[in-house]
């Protein structure tokens, strides 16, 4: 019988923050930085990243009140700032009513307008509390900020999936102008008070290298202020607690060699695929005759083998698994973007992975296959940069000195049976 305590499985959602494991000393870290700095959490697409923000804002410490969200839609900055007043009216709306609001003709008006607008009501208000809000930005951002330090509270905004927000408002009218603007404004309020003095705290994050789009775009300084906080990959004790626990608890029986070959096919583990992986195993157990009584054999590495493949093929995967080819399309450039893909598919081919100097003669093949004439020097810095930025992302890891391989075995066969 399953014990009725035993956490969830989570194959879509971010995990319920009661529910939330193996990040307990990542979370004492992250606080620490946030009582005196602004940071930049990085973490890779699928690892657990919104999951340990939704931690932060349904379990918040040192007195912080947290907003937080995701502005991977958003494309100008009054969008940008309009979010925000929304979703902080809907996190602590007598915080902001009695605070934010008072005394701002601005956002009193809009609040005051509410009812009458209906869904959505408070951003339509907010643009017609101002018709050149998309002009006024600044302004408006700058005011929402003194608003909150004339206050004692302290405030942590975090920001998910800005890398996005950075190259949709790239797109518009004059964007490239535009992007500086915002982002040079937005570093000098980081800076001024310093932190330390400072009500206010920001979280930033993005499933994306934001230091390599800045980057790519000369924009890297723009950022250079905020603290690196990485989110540390899951341990191969942390994969193996979690089997069991998971199995334990749903009375299902399994041999001593499953979790070391659950540990063999994830590779560096990603949380979505794991969870998904040992849910298959539990409902593979729930399915053999009388619902996987303890009469039956228990679940071996041949199981793990069955669910596994399965897995790759299964469309509860697709989506996810999808995203992963079709984001490189979206946030590299070329050379980088072509090389990439070209490299993943040699790379998912073989049962070891490449070294780095048979990933740079097939880099190169790419290149003069495009017709790009580079020179030595730019070659090699186009090649190192696609190279981290594909570690960054989680494409790849170093599993030897100057080795490489899939960073996910799941990614691996997936991209071998799909693309290679």
């Amino acid at each position: 019988m399953k014990d009725t305590n035993a956490p969830d499985f989570y194959t879509g959602s971010p995990v319920d923050a009661d529910d939330l494991r193996f990040r307990e000393a990542f979370l004492d870290e992250l606080w620490e930085t946030l009582a005196t700095k602004h940071a930049l959490l990085t973490a890779p697409r699928r690892t657990g990243k919104t999951s340990v923000m939704d931690h932060l804002k349904h379990c918040p410490r040192n007195g912080f009140s947290v907003v937080s969200l995701n502005v991977q839609d958003l494309s100008h900055p009054a969008d940008f700032f309009q979010t925000i007043f929304d979703t902080f009216l809907d996190h602590h709306p007598n915080y902001f009513r009695d605070r934010i609001a008072a005394g701002w003709g601005l956002v009193t008006g809009a609040l005051g307008k509410i009812a009458e607008v209906g869904a959505g009501g408070f951003k339509i208000a907010l643009r017609e509390s101002d018709p050149n809000w998309r002009d006024n930005w600044r302004q408006h951002g700058t005011q929402f900020l003194q608003q909150i330090r004339g206050h004692d509270q302290r405030v942590l905004l975090v920001i998910d999936e800005l890398p996005d927000m950075l190259l949709n408002l790239r797109r518009e009218e004059e964007g490239e102008k535009l992007l500086r603007e915002f982002l040079a404004w937005w570093r000098s309020q980081r800076q001024e008070p310093h932190p330390k003095n400072d009500v206010v705290r920001w979280l930033i994050g993005g499933s994306v290298n934001l230091a390599g789009t800045l980057d790519s775009l000369g924009m890297v300084d723009h950022i250079n202020d905020l603290e690196d906080v990485a989110l540390p990959p899951l341990t191969e004790a942390h994969v193996i607690e979690f089997v069991h626990e998971m199995l334990i608890a749903r009375d299902v029986k399994f041999d001593g060699s499953l979790p070391t070959r659950m540990l063999e096919r994830l590779g560096r583990p990603i949380p979505l695929f794991m969870q998904m992986a040992t849910q298959e195993l539990y409902r593979r157990w729930k399915r053999r005759p009388d619902g996987g009584d303890t009469v039956n054999p228990p679940l071996t590495a041949e199981d793990v083998d069955l669910v596994f493949d399965d897995l790759v093929k299964s469309s509860a995967a697709q989506d996810k698994l999808q995203h992963y080819y079709s984001r490189i399309a979206r946030y590299y450039t070329e050379p980088r973007l072509s090389a990439a893909y070209e490299l993943l598919n040699k790379i998912s081919l073989t049962p070891d992975g490449l070294s780095r100097d048979v990933l740079f003669q097939e880099f190169d093949r790419v290149i003069q296959q495009a017709g790009l004439k580079l020179p030595d020097h730019q070659r090699k810095r186009e090649f190192n940069g696609m190279l981290r930025d594909l570690e960054n992302d989680f494409y790849v890891a170093e599993i030897a000195e100057n080795q490489y391989d899939f960073a996910s075995g799941v990614l691996k066969s997936w991209w071998k049976k799909y693309y290679a």
